[in-house]
């Protein structure tokens, strides 16, 4: 497995880093490449390298934090607020509970859940504890949480209620042996037991379920209360994460992000913020709005591991598609910082009372996951008064490589600058360094790149070059003063909402239905969720529908990668070797305008 890239030793004089670099130029390097041209538009306080996080984990970060900022409220969901002191509490009696399960250091512990309190409650514990995070989309399929479980190897999984009944579907086929069910109203005391009812009775949200040994998450906080819990020592490279992703293929796989991945990354975001800090006067405890899952890398970092390392308030938003529930809450709370998509971003505007908000509080909106087009911005910024400062990451970066400068007044259409101690290079396909406005690969090399593919060395070696950098499989430029531009993808991924989406995986389960001969996904534009999945089937049986097809793929993909398109065909183009050519079917002019 590919290590992480050593970080450089933090320098005070932007000057000498340029020297630096240009000493380290890979032989191959023409003279007239970046040389990170990117430094001249840094915003000034904002050091061209990151200092050495100041924790040896992400454990160990949320426990000083909680002991800074114990008084504090640390997160609020559904009207209660936990502080920083229950959150360290709360903690230490998972943690525990944890422990008397016989885990060894290291071992995967699986989160499933939605944005509830329970999630950093259970998150917190397992860093704690000395464990690794695996984060699970609660939406998945039996199919795509048994590969997940199986990959990782989890010997344990916290579970919303909700999602048990997939859980159990899978469980005998997996080493999971521990198995925590949380309910939506554990941490919400009395007005709990009415918002389970209604739960369970009234919106039926809750499928039967058994799981014969499992514990409740009440009952876990319980078995921990009146025993000692003592954090493990960790260090940045220990393992505090496996965050899943298609990578360059379609093979679901596992990031594996150290602690200090995750640490640097989150300390190359905070400095980030010096910017804005000079500019004006940030409160005392920033509030940051949680619309997106915690479960994906974006808000894993930005939100809960860089606020809690502020002090911060985040307010978690369990179902952000219930647009009104989400405005409502939004009214509740003066706010300063609401990361999100560019879909969260044009619903919320096209919702009257979102446009009745106080938008006064609000000093930053950031937006990633998907490429946040002009026009939203341009709507977003004379509503709110907020620009939107777009940012580019994967979940093999931890996951920010690039921002625009919290600092600025406009939507630049870019994704900005590299982070401090980051370095953006556009290669082409024989790696070699090309000129700046020339389009390449991106390729990315930082001490927030993973360590590699978890128990997959081949496919490491697939996206890690020699030199330390890793291949995004996304193509740009970039310009003279530092700021990259996507252009097209080099990889077949679809972009839906923010999440990748792989189509040798939606055509393997197309041609696993035995009524489909051959089949081809690709992405199509969509103007609510940006793209969307347009399946071309060839029958094996004259008989299947489009209804059959789509059907098939709903009990075997989550929402998101579920194709919205059907295109039956007689035959698929295909190369002379036979390889079905994916970017055909795209650019056909019914594609285009599906």
């Amino acid at each position: 497995m590919t290590t992480t890239p050593k970080k450089k030793p933090a320098s005070k004089k932007k000057t000498a880093t340029k020297d630096k670099a240009s000493a380290n130029k890979p032989a191959n390097k023409p003279a007239n490449n970046n040389d990170k041209v990117w430094l001249k538009s840094y915003p000034d306080g904002v050091p061209e390298e990151i200092s050495e996080p100041k924790h040896q984990s992400v454990g160990a970060l949320i426990a000083a934090s909680c002991d800074k900022f114990a008084s504090r409220a640390a997160y609020t969901c559904m009207g209660k607020t936990i502080t920083y002191g229950e959150l360290k509490t709360y903690s230490a009696q998972v943690g525990v509970w944890l422990q008397s399960c016989g885990l060894d250091k290291g071992d995967r512990v699986a989160i499933m859940m939605p944005n509830v309190l329970q999630y950093p409650i259970a998150a917190a514990a397992i860093l704690r504890a000395g464990y690794v995070v695996v984060n699970v989309n609660p939406l998945y399929t039996p199919r795509e949480l048994e590969h997940q479980l199986k990959d990782s190897g989890a010997k344990a999984i916290f579970v919303l209620e909700n999602f048990a009944t997939t859980v159990q579907q899978v469980i005998d086929k997996t080493d999971v042996n521990h198995v925590c069910v949380a309910t939506m109203g554990d941490m919400l005391e009395l007005k709990g037991h009415l918002v389970n009812f209604v739960v369970r009775k009234v919106r039926k949200m809750v499928p039967e379920w058994s799981l014969p040994g499992h514990v409740s998450f009440k009952a876990a906080l319980a078995s921990g209360a009146d025993a000692a819990f003592t954090d493990a020592s960790c260090t940045h490279q220990d393992i505090a994460f496996l965050q899943y992703t298609g990578g360059t293929t379609g093979v679901s796989k596992g990031a594996t992000l150290t602690n200090g991945n995750i640490l640097a990354n989150a300390e190359q975001i905070d400095v980030w913020l010096a910017a804005l800090r000079r500019k004006e006067t940030l409160p005392d405890q920033l509030v940051y709005i949680c619309c997106l899952p915690l479960y994906h890398i974006f808000a894993l970092t930005v939100n809960a591991i860089m606020g809690m390392d502020q002090g911060a308030h985040n307010i978690l938003i369990p179902n952000p598609r219930d647009i009104p529930g989400f405005v409502k809450e939004l009214g509740q709370h003066k706010f300063h910082i609401l990361p999100g998509l560019n879909t969260l971003f044009n619903a919320l505007l096209a919702n009257e009372d979102f446009q009745k908000l106080d938008f006064s509080h609000m000093r930053l909106t950031i937006g990633g996951g998907m490429a946040v087009q002009r026009p939203v911005a341009e709507r977003w910024q004379k509503l709110t008064g907020s620009s939107i400062c777009e940012g580019y990451g994967l979940s093999e970066t931890s996951p920010v490589a690039t921002a625009n400068r919290f600092d600025g007044s406009t939507f630049s259409g870019t994704i900005g600058l590299p982070v401090p101690s980051t370095d953006i290079d556009i290669r082409d396909d024989d790696g070699i360094s090309l000129p700046l406005g020339e389009v390449g690969e991106i390729c990315i090399r930082g001490p927030q790149v993973m360590a590699g593919y978890w128990n997959r060395p081949d496919e490491t070696a697939n996206v890690m070059t020699k030199d330390g950098y890793f291949r995004s499989g996304d193509m740009g430029f970039m310009d003279e003063d530092g700021y990259t531009r996507i252009v097209d993808r080099k990889k077949d991924m679809v972009l839906v909402s923010g999440f990748n989406v792989y189509p040798n995986e939606i055509e393997e389960v197309a041609v696993s239905h035995e009524g489909i001969l051959e089949a081809a996904a690709v992405g199509v534009p969509d103007e609510h969720s940006g793209e969307v999945v347009k399946l071309f089937v060839v029958k094996a049986d004259p008989a299947i529908t489009e209804a059959d097809v789509k059907s098939w793929c709903t009990d075997n993909l989550t929402n998101y990668k579920r194709p919205k398109y059907i295109e039956f065909r007689d035959e698929l183009p295909k190369t002379n070797v036979g390889k079905i050519l994916r970017r055909e079917l795209r650019d056909t002019p019914e594609t285009k305008s599906s």
